[in-house]
């Protein structure tokens, strides 16, 4: 996986993702996430799950929350969650806690959501047409908006709201579609062929579910989920729990002051 992360203009969203001009950040704010430098990609993922924490409290009409109320819902300590909104600037009143609105909208704005993102997925296989009919992309601010694939008994089948259209088509589609994110979730062979076409299509933006490498720009930004290599991870900390023993599991997380952090390195990674 890639590890360049790179920082958008800021912007107000609501808890969908979309633009919310009510809880838009003040000048101030403005001017403090322009001056956002690199951050951190493991910062960035722990970024990502503070959002949908807030917008979960946003749903439930609370105003303000603690750091510590934040970190341990979001499965990390609150040293290391103040640590991460560090990057953002000021945030917070000592005694108070945060502004769940305005830290949404800071957040938000720090990682690129200041706009929809027009998503094509090609590859519409099993897991092609599990992801087109996923609620979270549209309450997260990413609009699937073409569907491709290179199986002819795909073409023309609707999945969701989408028909299913032939990859030949993907490039100009994808200026048609103002596409700005890419999916790919076709066998290992086709990957990189689909990842070359939607560069030529000016896409800067790619998830691949391959575990194949993929040789593109250096001003596109690819990020593979390879669900194998999950999988043995989790086989890892379950062999490893295992042998630590139950005690000696139950004596670490009553001791421990991360206790409330949930062993999920792809949500958490330090």
């Amino acid at each position: 996986m890639t590890e360049t992360h790179q920082t958008h203009g800021p912007a107000a969203l609501d808890v969908t993702g979309v633009v919310d001009p009510s809880s838009a950040p003040s000048a101030t704010d403005q001017a403090s996430l322009s001056e956002l430098r690199d951050i951190p990609q493991a910062t960035v993922t722990r970024l990502a799950t503070y959002l949908r924490v807030l917008g979960v409290l946003a749903d439930r009409d609370t105003t303000t929350v603690s750091s510590e109320e934040l970190a341990a819902a979001s499965g990390v300590g609150s040293a290391k969650l103040r640590k991460d909104l560090s990057f953002l600037g000021p945030n917070g009143v000592r005694g108070v806690g945060y502004e769940v609105a305005r830290l949404h909208a800071r957040i938000a704005g720090a990682l690129g959501l200041d706009r929809v993102h027009n998503v094509v997925l090609v590859g519409v296989g099993n897991l092609g047409q599990a992801l087109a009919r996923y609620p979270g992309f549209a309450r997260r601010g990413f609009s699937l908006v073409g569907l491709f694939d290179s199986d002819p008994e795909r073409i023309g089948v609707s999945v969701g709201d989408l028909v299913v259209r032939h990859v030949d088509e993907l490039e100009q589609a994808c200026l048609e579609l103002e596409a700005t994110l890419g999916v790919i979730s076709t066998p290992d062979e086709a990957v990189q062929e689909v990842a070359d076409r939607l560069v030529r299509a000016g896409l800067r933006c790619i998830l691949s579910f391959s575990p194949t490498l993929l040789d593109v720009p250096d001003n596109v930004e690819t990020r593979q989920v390879d669900l194998a290599v999950e999988m043995q991870v989790l086989s890892f900390n379950g062999a490893r729990n295992i042998e630590n023993g139950p005690s000696s599991s139950a004596s670490s997380s009553s001791n421990s002051p991360s206790s409330t952090s949930p062993r999920n390195g792809s949500v958490i990674a330090p």
